[in-house]
């Protein structure tokens, strides 16, 4: 694995956005009687009180569901280093743009509505090159 990437000018200058063109994803319940077919086909999952939810491909969740593009910052951001979710959610919020962000250990992710991907990206894009 590449050496990780601490502070947050670093991060944000090498976060290389790139836009996941699988298709829309969705936030779901996951219900018992579907489980096996969510948790197959789950990005991410993740336990809360209420039971536990599922980011999967869009064509499994319920009809309305609002779909979301994945943005993945191909940065190695050290998991303690701090500014680079709040660079990312401050410069999508400034253009208006939802942002539900996802770390994991090899990359932080980012779950932005689907019609706004497009323009997510390139805010992503000029935020990194401001900081170059």
């Amino acid at each position: 694995m590449p050496e990780t990437v601490r502070g947050a000018q670093a991060m944000i200058a090498q976060m290389a956005p790139r836009l996941d063109a699988s298709g829309p994803w969705c936030f779901v319940d996951v219900t018992p009687d579907r489980a096996p077919e969510l948790l197959g086909a789950a990005l991410a999952t993740f336990r809360e009180a209420e039971g536990v939810s599922a980011i999967v491909p869009g064509h499994l969740a319920s009809e309305g569901a609002p779909h979301f593009a994945r943005i993945t910052l191909e940065v190695y951001s050290d998991l303690e280093a701090c500014g680079l979710t709040a660079a990312v959610a401050g410069a999508l919020a400034e253009a208006g743009i939802a942002c539900n962000m996802v770390a994991a250990l090899h990359h932080d992710h980012l779950f932005v509505p689907w019609a706004e991907a497009d323009e997510a990206l390139q805010t992503l894009r000029r935020l990194s090159e401001k900081a170059r």
